[in-house]
């Protein structure tokens, strides 16, 4: 039977929230819905997200008034009453196999597991100029266990950081403001640490933008990528070079 379950969230930086957010997003597709708690929820909160560098959390988790609330902490120095803690950075499948150990669900997002020691050690970039993406691509590839992932804002920030890193899998953006995305993409592959795995986001998809990816070994992806066709994506992802 489907539920849902408000989360009440203390502190955290706007880039943590974000992504929190896209995870609650996510859970829509499954039995259990994670939700923000406010005050105009048309329910109590059953759990709390609380950040340990935040005085607030601290002094939410000792009240009185949440005595009974299960508490997720990240930080260190939890106080004795939470009911799991986490550090940073934040590895968002753990924080949902959290709040489904308490709820007795399971994640039912449509995107096979790899064994951890599979996609854990995986290296993702993401090229984008565009933050809400990055974060949003983020989330997804957490999702995915492949929580190792660098941003870079421009194609030049990218080629730099490809340089000194060997990647398994890039997501560019096409809408790059400082190159063409496509001799980026050239660069990514054919470069002196080529990157295997590279998917392309782009609005348009004429037959020539098709043949291009095709030619180049790369996916072509909807602009922002479709949850589904992502994770179908990276879940044909294997350790040796694409097919």
């Amino acid at each position: 039977m489907a539920q849902r379950v408000y989360i009440k969230v203390v502190g955290f930086s706007d880039e943590e929230r974000h992504a929190l957010n896209t995870v609650f997003r996510l859970s829509e597709q499954c039995r259990t819905m994670y939700q923000l708690w406010t005050t105009q929820a048309s329910e109590s909160a059953r759990a709390a997200f609380m950040d340990g560098q935040s005085w607030e959390a601290r002094v939410e988790a000792e009240s009185p008034l949440h005595r009974d609330l299960p508490i997720l902490w990240v930080g260190p120095n939890a106080p004795a009453n939470v009911s799991r803690t986490y550090q940073r950075p934040i590895a968002w499948p753990e924080i949902l196999e959290g709040l489904d150990g308490l709820f007795g669900e399971t994640v039912e997002l449509g995107l096979p597991q790899e064994p951890d020691s599979v996609m854990s050690q995986k290296q993702a970039l993401i090229v984008s100029g565009d933050r809400d993406e990055r974060l949003y691509l983020r989330a997804r590839l957490s999702l995915a266990r492949l929580t190792l992932a660098d941003e870079a804002e421009s194609g030049s920030q990218a080629v730099e950081l490809a340089r000194g890193k060997q990647y398994d899998v890039a997501l560019v953006d096409a809408g790059l403001d400082d190159m063409d995305a496509w001799a980026l993409l050239r660069q990514l592959k054919g470069g002196r640490k080529p990157i295997p795995h590279v998917a392309m986001t782009k609005a348009a998809r004429s037959l020539s933008e098709r043949v291009r990816a095709w030619v180049g070994g790369a996916a072509l992806l909807e602009h922002p990528p479709d949850a589904e066709r992502l994770d179908a994506w990276l879940s044909r992802i294997e350790l040796g070079p694409a097919s």
